[in-house]
């Protein structure tokens, strides 16, 4: 086993060579606590994250909300739920929604991939670098799009034949160019939170109706 601890902002810890039953017992020891696994063949990631990540974290998935609302899209958000394919992957991603696939799964308190779909919307934090990884455990979970948020540039993946491939348009909402939240989160440390929320939200009201 090797390990590999990178610097702040966020604590992250890599470790290879671990086997699925040793990361299935750490899910089970670390519970609710703020400790973040994500595990790709045999490849274990330890996150701790840092202000930064739970700042912008809030704030995307209160923008994802914001974008259903007003577009009267029903979704189901289930935060960072733990999803898993077996001696495989697992992940548990910062926001996830249900949308196309909501009613697969409304009122379901577990999850199980064997059975069920995938969330249709992840939204990963990636502050340090570690969408590569991430992004191999989703595909392996078959999550139809990922969006991926570095501190200044928002990336949208959508999985197309087997792979991940940026774009510009959103699967979830193709009507919004949903790239242009970026200007937004550039005001998350310097904007109270509600005000950055009430101006997103215009900026969303005035696309729909230019849209009409």
């Amino acid at each position: 086993m090797t390990a590999q601890t990178l610097a702040p902002p966020q604590q992250i810890v890599q470790l290879s060579g671990i086997s699925w039953q040793t990361y299935e017992n750490l899910l089970a020891e670390i519970g609710d606590r703020q400790i973040r696994l994500t595990y790709n063949r045999g490849n274990l990631e330890i996150m701790v994250p840092s202000p930064e990540h739970e700042r912008f974290k809030t704030i995307m998935g209160r923008f994802v909300e914001t974008l259903a609302e007003e577009l009267e899209v029903k979704i189901e958000p289930l935060g960072s739920t733990t999803f898993k394919r077996p001696e495989l992957s697992g992940a548990e991603p910062d926001e996830c929604f249900y949308i196309q696939n909501l009613s697969a799964i409304k009122g379901k308190k577990r999850i199980d991939m064997d059975r069920d779909p995938p969330p249709d919307l992840v939204v990963e934090i990636d502050i340090t670098s570690r969408s590569e990884n991430s992004l191999q455990v989703y595909a392996d979970l078959g999550v139809p799009e990922v969006w991926i948020y570095n501190g200044s540039r928002l990336k949208i993946n959508r999985f197309e034949n087997g792979e991940y491939v940026e774009g510009e348009i959103s699967l979830a909402f193709p009507s919004l160019p949903i790239l242009e939240i970026v200007r937004f989160l550039d005001l998350a440390e310097t904007m109270d939170y509600l005000e950055l929320v009430k101006a997103f939200r215009n900026w969303v009201k005035s696309q729909i109706q230019q849209s009409q």
